[in-house]
């Protein structure tokens, strides 16, 4: 693994190197409009727990409310927290961009597990899901992809909040997805999970519902043994 895990940091560095030069110009644009359309900052830091739980900042334009952090940081479908352009924004993962400076910084990779926020893995992992933080997190992986295709327009039913709703209906699955990824990785595995999220982001903003299918059957009961 030791010359895939430096293959991978220097396809890592200049991706994230070019990524940034060509669209620096788009992220000026994109801060514009942020600043005109909603009070608050153009830059969103979430601390976030990164390789061995060790917490950072990955950074994202901002698409909710100034403060609206301080009501919970999981978001699910229909939140009414999101701005009009923060919801164009996630849909096509542009708010994402910034993160190319934690990747070119070393701190997340372009593909691995999802940076989750540090309280979710301190009060809800199991030992199973803490192997998710034995690699960089990514921009994308199996569990974001499985995400974004089958759970992000899902909405909690009356009375229960974003968070608690994550956790026990959504967090499994997507780790299960996520730990596929840890015990197969390969440099021919990142390829395919960059292309498959190209074509599914394509496909989402076209107003097409993409069809991806998870690399395992999404049922794990070690997963869902809560320690």
């Amino acid at each position: 693994m030791k010359l895939y895990d430096r293959t991978k940091r220097l396809i890592d560095w200049l991706v994230s190197a070019l990524g940034l030069l060509v669209t620096a110009p788009l992220l000026l644009v994109l801060a514009i409009l942020i600043k005109l359309t909603s009070r608050g900052p153009v830059l969103y830091r979430a601390r976030r727990a990164g390789r061995d739980g060790v917490p950072f900042d990955v950074l994202k334009l901002r698409t909710m409310t100034d403060g609206a952090d301080r009501q919970g940081s999981v978001t699910v479908g229909g939140d009414a927290r999101v701005t009009p352009l923060g919801r164009v924004l996630r849909l096509t993962k542009l708010d994402e961009v910034p993160q190319l400076w934690n990747v070119l910084r070393g701190e997340m990779s372009l593909v691995g597990p999802r940076p989750e926020s540090i309280n979710i893995v301190e009060e809800h992992y199991t030992a199973a899901h803490r192997e998710a933080l034995s690699i960089l997190p990514g921009l994308t992986c199996s569990g974001s992809l499985y995400y974004y295709v089958y759970q992000e327009h899902l909405r909690p039913e009356d009375g229960v909040g974003p968070e608690e709703f994550y956790v026990r209906e959504l967090l499994d699955a997507k780790l299960a997805a996520d730990l596929h990824y840890v015990h197969h990785r390969s440099l021919a595995y990142d390829v395919r999970l960059m292309a498959e999220t190209a074509w599914v982001m394509v496909l989402k903003v076209l107003g097409l519902q993409p069809r991806w299918t998870p690399p395992i059957p999404l049922s794990n009961p070690q997963l869902s043994s809560r320690k």
